[in-house]
């Protein structure tokens, strides 16, 4: 077994996002949440059995919004600012040309790569999970803190409480 060459290096992208906050003008830069104490509890039944939804940042297709397509350009015009539900029986148009991802080394084409819709509804076949819940949700990536947990956390929490989910699986694009 050797060792990577030296320039084989994972990608710096949390200093990338904070040197690009501040080229975008912010006075200080892009800090991530993190916290003390998780809010996470432990599943009260096996995996098996349980309802997953399914949480994703990636946006529905908006015709009038420019060029959205695998390996589109950042395109701010396709992002969007509140929550949304859409069934889980059909794989649905998303988009991520709205986020930021690295565009030299992937072209984002495989939408099971950023939303497994897909795979969790094979799972279900294959009985490794109980149930899908009858709707994924989108949470918005409006770059503010205090929306998400004031305005989107909670909203997305109601709705996977509405489908009775047991657990979310949250796949960021």
């Amino acid at each position: 077994m050797t060792f990577a060459p030296e320039h084989d290096v994972p990608i710096p992208y949390m200093q990338r996002t904070r040197d690009y906050y501040l080229k975008l003008g912010y006075g200080t830069p892009y800090r991530w949440a993190h916290f003390d104490d998780v809010p996470f509890t432990p599943l009260t039944k096996p995996l098996a059995r349980a309802r997953v939804a399914l949480i994703t940042t990636a946006a529905p297709y908006q015709p009038g919004a420019g060029d959205q397509g695998p390996g589109a350009k950042y395109n701010a015009a396709a992002k969007f600012y509140k929550v949304y539900s859409d069934v889980t029986d059909a794989v649905p148009d998303l988009r991520i040309s709205h986020v930021g991802y690295d565009r030299k080394h992937t072209t984002a084409e495989d939408l099971n790569t950023w939303f497994p819709l897909t795979q969790l509804q094979q799972a279900v076949k294959a009985g490794r999970i109980g149930a899908l819940a009858p709707r994924f949700h989108g949470a918005p990536t409006n770059r503010s803190h205090r929306v998400t947990m004031e305005t989107d956390a909670p909203e997305l929490l109601q709705r996977c409480r509405e489908d009775a989910a047991d657990v979310a699986v949250l796949v960021p694009s």
